[in-house]
């Protein structure tokens, strides 16, 4: 079968590892990369493949009806990464995460209504859920844990994913929605904290670690995500919500002193800074449900060799 996929945002860290992931493990199929190019849509992370017959890329915005429409009625299906992701940015001015992350998701939406028998995926990120207790390691996010965003960010992400489960209730669309827990890997902007505290430690300066430093993340290397993103495209069933995580569970001063000791030098290059707003303090995803429902599982991610490889 060949298939043609819509990817929005498919020069940002995720979507180009994903479009890339495609175009590796499934030869027959097609890409087109929709994605206006804001500060961290490098479309150097695919310059290398530029030339493949079957790549595209259209400058566009997800606000844009007029572009989206024509886009979405070529497409098979739909994978929307297209979004304003980082949390201290969304703390400054939300007005962006709203505009992109909800009114651009509802565009989607409206295009794909308009053309029958197109799939859409959402990706979304486990932060929705909000923060769990650093004291019940056992407590982990399932799919009906309750939505409870604390950030702009966060929230914005959580009126997409409404929005998709009501257009499927509503008007019958064909929709799956995915919350992932953190990514790391090649291609991230290097605002993030990985690619951050390593370029910071290769120009000789320190690495911000806010508060305490024990906030606790789930560590998910990219591919792992794309490949279990691909499972849920194909076999997800319609309407529901898969979590994707890795049981990679880190604080982040574990983190920090792992980038540090990859790259040779002393902890002496940590400097704890306040602590974010509203910093939520422990995100942990029970992925049972794609594992045992589609097969879904993480094989890239183990510590220290996959943070190791990333650093290099």
């Amino acid at each position: 079968m060949t298939q043609h996929l819509l990817v929005t945002g498919g020069c940002g860290f995720i979507g180009a590892n994903f479009v890339r992931f495609i175009l590796r493990e499934r030869p027959n199929w097609s890409v087109t990369n929709l994605d206006c190019l804001t500060y961290s849509g490098n479309p150097d992370n695919l310059a290398d493949i530029a030339g493949d017959r079957r790549y595209s890329f259209v400058k566009g915005d997800v606000r844009d009806a007029s572009v989206v429409t024509d886009l979405v009625n070529r497409a098979d299906a739909v994978v929307h990464f297209a979004a304003e992701s980082h949390v201290d940015r969304s703390i400054v001015d939300s007005l962006h995460f709203v505009e992109t992350n909800v009114l651009g998701t509802q565009t989607m939406l409206e295009a794909v209504r308009r053309s029958p028998g197109t799939r859409f995926l959402q990706v979304g990120t486990d932060e929705v859920y909000g923060s769990l207790p650093l004291d019940q390691p056992e407590l982990r996010f399932t799919e009906e844990y309750p939505i409870a965003p604390n950030s702009p960010y966060s929230a914005s992400k959580a009126g997409a994913d409404c929005l998709v489960r009501a257009y499927h209730h509503t008007y019958g669309l064909d929709v799956v929605i995915t919350r992932c827990s953190n990514n790391f890997g090649p291609y991230q902007f290097p605002e993030k904290v990985i690619p951050l505290f390593v370029t910071n430690l290769l120009d000789g300066k320190k690495v911000p670690l806010y508060g305490d430093g024990m906030n606790v993340r789930d560590w998910i290397h990219v591919e792992d995500n794309c490949e279990a993103l691909l499972t849920v495209l194909e076999h997800g069933r319609s309407g529901e919500v898969y979590n994707i995580g890795a049981d990679n569970e880190r604080s982040n001063v574990e983190m920090t002193r792992l980038v540090i000791s990859s790259l040779d030098q002393s902890e002496d290059m940590i400097e704890y800074v306040e602590d974010r707003l509203g910093h939520d303090r422990r995100y942990a995803v029970d992925s049972s449900k794609i594992r045992r429902d589609l097969g879904g599982a993480s094989t890239r991610s183990q510590w220290p060799e996959a943070l190791e490889e990333t650093v290099r």
